[in-house]
C-alpha cells in the first residue's frame, strides 16, 4: 500500500515567516527606489525623501536581524534536536547478546532519568531467554542528542554469562543507534518509494488497541529500511511517527556519508555515527569499560551500567572539540 500525496516531514512555519520577510524586503527596496526617482523629478522633495529613506533603511535592518534569528534558530534545531530515538539490537552472541542489549538500553534510560528527560518504549522484540533482539525508545529532553550523539556503534561485552557452567568468558555485542528526530530535515520521501503494512498492536493498551490494526510498519523500498511503530493509540499517529523516524534514519545515512568524507581529512574521528563501528568494550572480569576511539578506560562497571555514564560522554565531547 502506498501514499498518494507527497510525504514531507518538514516543518514549514519558519520557511513561511522567512518568505514573508523577503517579500517585505522587496517592497521596501522598491519604495526606496521610488523615493530616489521622486527626487530626480522634483529636487525640492529632497528633505522629505531623505527622511523616508532613513526610515526604510531602519526597517530593512530590522528585517535582516529577524531573518538571521529565524535561520539561526533553524540551524540550532537541525544540529541539536531535543528528541531522539534510541535503537538497540542484539549482535553476535545469541541469547547473551539479547540480554546485553537490554542492559545497554537500561543504561541509557537510567541516564535519561537522571537528566529528567522523558522516555517511552516505541517497540520491543524480546529474545528467547529475555532481553531484546531489537528495541526502540523515544527520549525527549534538553540536549539529549548533543550528549548521546557519539553512542552510535557496536558495544562489546566480555563476561561469564549466568548460563555458562564451565566459567568461560564469552564475548557478545549489541549495536546502538542514536537517531535524532529533526523538526526540519532536508530529506523528502517520494510516496512511490514507501509501502505501509498494518497489524494489531500486542500487549496492554485498552480494548481498542488489540482489536484495531493500529500498528504500522513502513518500508522504504530503495534502501530496504523498515520502521515499525506501535506506541500510539491510533493508526494515523503511528503512521506519522513511523514517517518521522524513517526520515531521521535516511538523514542519518546521509550524515554518515558526510562524516566519513570529512574523516579522511582529520587525524581522528569520534563521531562517525556508523553503527557498524566497534566503539566500546565492557569487560566485567577486569571491571573496565574502554572506549576504543579515544583510548580511555573507566572502572566501576556496575555503576556505569546503572546509568552513570556522564564521565564517558564528557570525555568524548572533549575529544571531539579538540579535533
Amino acid at each position: 500500500m502506498s501514499e498518494t500525496n507527497k510525504i514531507n516531514p518538514l516543518d514549514y512555519e519558519s520557511d513561511h515567516r522567512v518568505a514573508y520577510l523577503v517579500a517585505e524586503w522587496k517592497r521596501l527596496t522598491q519604495a526606496e527606489k521610488d523615493a530616489e526617482e521622486l527626487v530626480e523629478v522634483d529636487p525640492s522633495m529632497r528633505g522629505l525623501v531623505d527622511k523616508e529613506i532613513a526610515e526604510i533603511s531602519q526597517q530593512k535592518e530590522n528585517l535582516l536581524k529577524e531573518m538571521e534569528r529565524i535561520v539561526g534558530a533553524g540551524e540550532t534545531e537541525r544540529e541539536w534536536p531535543n528528541e531522539i530515538v534510541l535503537e538497540v539490537r542484539a549482535g553476535v552472541g545469541g541469547d547473551e547478546a539479547s540480554l546485553f542489549s537490554q542492559e545497554v538500553a537500561r543504561m541509557y534510560l537510567r541516564y535519561a532519568e537522571s537528566k529528567k528527560w522523558k522516555s517511552r518504549a516505541l517497540s520491543e522484540s524480546p529474545g528467547v531467554l529475555g532481553g531484546y533482539k531489537e528495541a526502540q525508545f523515544e527520549i525527549k529532553g534538553e540536549n539529549c542528542y548533543r550528549e548521546l550523539r557519539f553512542e552510535t556503534g557496536v558495544h562489546r561485552v566480555q563476561r561469564i554469562p549466568a548460563t555458562e557452567k564451565s566459567g568461560r568468558i564469552h564475548t557478545s555485542t549489541a549495536s546502538v543507534a542514536i537517531l535524532p528526530i529533526y523538526k526540519r530535515t532536508k530529506i523528502q520521501i517520494n510516496p512511490a518509494d514507501v509501502e505501509f503494512e498494518f497489524s494489531r498492536s500486542g500487549g496492554a493498551g485498552g480494548q481498542n488497541v488489540n482489536k484495531v490494526e493500529t500498528a504500522v510498519r513502513v518500508i522504504h523500498k530503495p534502501t530496504g529500511i523498515d520502521v515499525r511503530c506501535t506506541s500510539e493509540r491510533s493508526q494515523q499517529a503511528n503512521r506519522e511517527r513511523a514517517m518521522h523516524l524513517l526520515a531521521s534514519k535516511l538523514q542519518q545515512i546521509r550524515d554518515e556519508e558526510e562524516a566519513r568524507s570529512r574523516a579522511a581529512e582529520r587525524k581522528a574521528q569520534v563521531g562517525t555515527s556508523d553503527r557498524s563501528e566497534k566503539i566500546r568494550t565492557y569487560n566485567f572480569p577486569q571491571d573496565r569499560v574502554t572506549d576504543h576511539r579515544i583510548k580511555e578506560s573507566w572502572s566501576n562497571i556496575e555503576s556505569i551500567m546503572s546509568g552513570r555514564i556522564g564521565d564517558i560522554l564528557t570525555a568524548l565531547d572533549k575529544a571531539e572539540s579538540a579535533e
